[in-house]
């Protein structure tokens, strides 16, 4: 079939008729390219920030005097706040401008940072985070946005691989952040270290990205029970996963409470969409093949590539007992060739002949490859066995989010460009909170599982012999390996799952999306292709 290429550009300009080719969008500036460096810059400190503090908690507990149950629900309600922003955050980008959004968001994020080793109490420091995670939440829709309106037909794919830092290089960088913040320059600078960066993002935002007019009158038709619903829906599912392991999922009334409340909220949210004249989620376009495979396709991966990264780390703290510190060179060493390796992967699903399809699969099977070899994971691992595994997905992250951006975005039209950008993050944001959950599932399961099997081994030898472990170590010695051996085991079997998960998105990209033409070959007319 013939692939009619259009470039979507942000709200309020004109929607390109069907089957047509818009013109081209003009040069980057240098100033626009300043704007948008500050926009990226923004959205990776949003990252570093939920990364940073997540990874320094056990730091931020004793610092405050919190418990582990309560410092559970830092973690949580960041997360709920932040992945319901981004479903919202492109409507209140069209009225008020991408350039006034990103600037005020940036700014209640870096002060809310400032405030955060000061509150008075843990309710207090609750409602912080919950702020600061609306203000995250908001500003990946805002990347998303600039590229596909700003860049040049010839550059909009490197604008898509700029945004795919945010989903492979910001998360592998909070480990070694945190490591430095806590262990050089005190637990506080854990919030603080957004600040330096913030307000370099807002000095670049507020040079270099213009203003659009402010357009209140959209609130004539604001969707309330659509933000009511949305917010509170989404709100529920993040944190009934976050908490779902800790509070052992249905046998917990407030995770059941959660899970069908907020399945329920949602639905209800996804029915009010379908017929609201003004709506934050266009729900028809899910009869897009390339946007429904895009959907699904960003789930998946990011599962898969929170997962991949969760086990080594996992790994070396369970096992080894790793820090931070100990942990950085290794996260470095996945985050640093990235920016190499995106540049790599924009460029060659830039040349017309190259389907990003291909190169999707090929990435998946990268992903395939460091599961399988990370099944072998014994107690006798350390650091440097993952390093060679690591580098599989040094490749493997950017040949899979490039591709399922360009498939969702290069066919749509201008005009749905804020939906699709509300949709897609807030699935990417609620991957993350999956892929959690998941993990916590196969750990739990797994290693009780394994627990059992090892102990039924060890009765059975100990009733053989007279000389058993038991003996020789006493219990605490036994239940210490036991643990740790059973530990191992549940790891493997995560790769194991993440194999089959894998292979589930595999079967799905030789299947269902339409091939995408890069922007940069508009001006070439397209010969027939096969779908």
């Amino acid at each position: 079939m013939s692939a009619s290429i259009v470039v979507p550009s942000g709200p309020g300009h004109g929607a390109t008729a069907p089957g047509t080719v818009p013109a081209a969008a003009p040069g980057l500036s240098g100033k626009l390219a300043i704007g948008m460096a500050g926009v990226l810059l923004a959205v990776l400190v949003a990252g570093f920030n939920e990364h940073v503090t997540e990874a320094g908690l056990a730091d931020i507990r004793g610092a405050l005097s919190i418990g582990h149950d309560d410092g559970t629900w830092l973690t949580a309600i960041y997360e709920a706040c932040n992945v319901s922003a981004m479903a919202f955050a492109p409507w209140f980008a069209s009225t008020f401008s991408i350039r006034k959004v990103t600037m005020t968001m940036v700014g209640i994020f870096a002060m809310l940072g400032v405030l955060a080793p000061w509150v008075p109490g843990l309710s207090a420091l609750y409602v912080l985070r919950a702020l600061q995670g609306l203000a995250a939440g908001a500003l990946p829709p805002m990347l998303m946005t600039v590229a596909l309106r700003y860049l040049p037909p010839g550059i909009k794919v490197y604008g898509l691989g700029a945004y795919a830092l945010t989903a492979t290089f910001g998360p592998n960088l909070g480990t070694p952040l945190a490591a430095l913040c806590f262990e050089y320059l005190g637990w506080k600078t854990l919030f603080w270290e957004v600040v330096p960066l913030s307000l370099l993002s807002i000095l670049c935002v507020g040079y270099g990205l213009p203003q659009d007019p402010l357009r209140l009158e959209r609130f004539k038709q604001f969707d309330w029970p659509g933000i009511i619903l949305g917010f509170a829906g989404i709100s529920m599912l993040v944190i009934a996963l976050m908490q779902g392991d800790r509070l052992d999922w249905f046998r917990s009334p407030l995770v059941c409470h959660l899970i069908v409340a907020g399945v329920s909220l949602f639905v209800a949210f996804l029915v009010n969409e379908w017929f609201q004249p003004s709506p934050f989620f266009k729900v028809q376009m899910l009869g897009i093949r390339n946007v429904a495979y895009g959907l699904a396709g960003i789930a998946l991966i990011l599962v898969m590539a929170a997962a991949t990264g969760l086990v080594p780390s996992l790994y070396l703290t369970e096992i080894q007992g790793y820090r931070p510190l100990q942990i950085a060179p290794m996260s470095l060493m996945l985050a640093l060739p990235q920016l190499g390796s995106l540049l790599l992967v924009s460029a060659i699903c830039n040349l017309r002949w190259v389907d990003c399809r291909w190169v999707m699969a090929a990435g998946l099977v990268l992903t395939m490859a460091f599961c399988w070899a990370g099944s072998d994971v014994t107690s006798d691992w350390y650091r440097g066995n993952f390093y060679p595994l690591q580098w599989l997905l040094v490749f493997a992250q950017p040949m899979t989010v490039i591709p399922i951006l360009m498939t969702v975005t290069l066919k749509l039209a201008p005009s749905d460009g804020p939906f699709v950008s509300g949709m897609f993050n807030m699935t990417k944001g609620l991957a993350n909170a999956i892929a959690a959950g998941f993990v916590d599932i196969m750990m739990t399961w797994r290693e009780h599982t394994h627990s059992n099997i090892l102990l039924d081994h060890v009765g059975s030898q100990r009733f053989m012999a007279p000389v058993a472990p038991v003996q020789t170590q006493g219990l605490a010695g036994l239940a210490e390996a036991v643990h740790r051996q059973a530990s191992v085991l549940a790891l493997a079997d995560i790769n194991r799952a993440m194999i089959l998960i894998t292979l589930v998105m595999l079967l799905l990209t030789m299947a269902l999306p339409e091939r995408v033409f890069p922007p940069a070959s508009a001006h070439v007319p397209a010969s027939p292709s096969r779908s």
